[in-house]
């Protein structure tokens, strides 16, 4: 897996799968049809991100845009994704009280094979009451989200190494499973889990191969993370974030293009109803005291952490994110296909000087 390459700051692409990445009605916002799915993810590839790390959405945030409202099914979208790269590592993100263990884990090891081992599964435990509602399934207290998850997730390993067993737990009670075929080569996917609060991050640490977090603060990071790491008792987790990115040549032309799509054509109402949605939700990643803040900030990237400004500022940002311990970054943007260009001929070769990646090629 690219993943595990020796690059000092790993990049991908973050929530492709979903339409209107930023909640704007500027004509060139994401529409995630799949030609479009396809020809970012081989730009990513060629280019040599890391991986592509899709959001599971199953209805939008309303508005004028209605942002993510239209959606591929993550592990369906992972194997077609699979089949049409060669190199970049693919993930699917699962929320877990709403798919079954046991086709989770068949779907995955269907990924694994397409990919040739490329595949990781992300495991997220859910928030959002209006998606649990079309499944007639029930949001459980929020800590008490990470201990079913965890039962869900021993399912699932337990089929990847070949057992044959019965399961009796608090949430789940299974009997006789087995699957075949197993994992590519005997290499089980890797595991990612989406955690900011303090059971979340536990479970992450103590179940994942990646914890991917919020960055709320960046002047805190360097010693959340520190803490994070001491948290793990020893165990190396990869500690990954979301963000979006947008830059120009200029300071000024990212200004005023940013100014474009957020303050003129920004979907203010979408801002509100992903502020309700979550809150309704009990989700611990967002910080109440500003929430009137964080709704340009999810116009801009759907909350996710800011990487704005010109080729060069965005670079030393990213220098200033992993030296603060950050393993990476998944990244959005208003049009991945528009985007990647500029990732790729501009941001890329500036990290390259920085010694955070190697060229593509090498």
């Amino acid at each position: 897996m690219r993943l595990r390459n020796d690059n000092q700051f790993k990049l991908g692409l973050f929530g492709m799968n979903c339409s209107t990445s930023v909640a704007t009605t500027a004509p060139e916002k994401w529409t995630a049809d799949w030609q479009h799915n396809v020809a970012a993810a081989r730009l990513a590839d060629e280019a040599g991100l890391e991986f592509l790390l899709p959001i599971a959405r199953w209805k939008g945030y309303g508005g004028q845009t209605d942002r993510q409202g239209a959606t591929y099914e993550t592990l369906s979208w992972a194997s077609a994704m699979l089949a049409s790269t060669g190199a970049i590592d693919v993930f699917a993100t699962v929320h877990v009280p709403l798919v079954n263990p046991v086709f989770a884990a068949k779907a995955s090891v269907t990924a694994h094979h397409v990919g040739g081992g490329r595949y990781g599964l992300n495991v997220v435990s859910g928030w959002n009451l209006d998606e649990f509602g079309m499944f007639g399934a029930k949001l459980l207290e929020h800590d008490e989200r990470y201990a079913y998850t965890t039962e869900w997730l021993e399912i699932v390993r337990r089929i990847w190494a070949g057992e044959t067993f019965d399961f009796k737990g608090r949430h789940f009670d299974v009997a006789n499973v087995s699957s075949k075929p197993l994992p590519l080569n005997g290499e089980t996917p890797l595991i990612m889990s989406a955690g900011s609060s303090a059971a979340g991050r536990s479970f992450a640490l103590a179940n994942a191969d990646c914890l991917f977090m919020v960055i709320d603060d960046d002047r805190k990071l360097k010693d959340e993370i520190t803490s994070i790491r001491s948290a793990a008792a020893g165990r190396r987790v990869g500690i990954f974030a979301s963000g979006h990115i947008l830059c120009r040549a200029t300071p000024k032309e990212t200004k005023d293009y940013y100014n474009y799509l957020v303050h003129e054509k920004g979907d203010w109402e979408a801002a509100e109803a992903a502020i309700a949605k979550r809150m309704a939700g009990d989700t611990r990643s967002l910080p109440h005291a500003r929430l009137q803040e964080l709704k340009e900030r999810f116009i801009s990237g759907g909350g996710t952490y800011p990487v704005i400004g010109s080729y060069d500022e965005v670079a030393a940002q990213i220098l200033r994110l992993s030296e603060a311990g950050l393993d990476g970054m998944a990244l959005a943007s208003v049009n991945y296909v528009r985007e990647m260009p500029v990732i790729r001929d501009e941001v890329l070769p500036r990290l390259e000087r920085l010694k955070l990646r190697r060229p593509a090629a090498a």
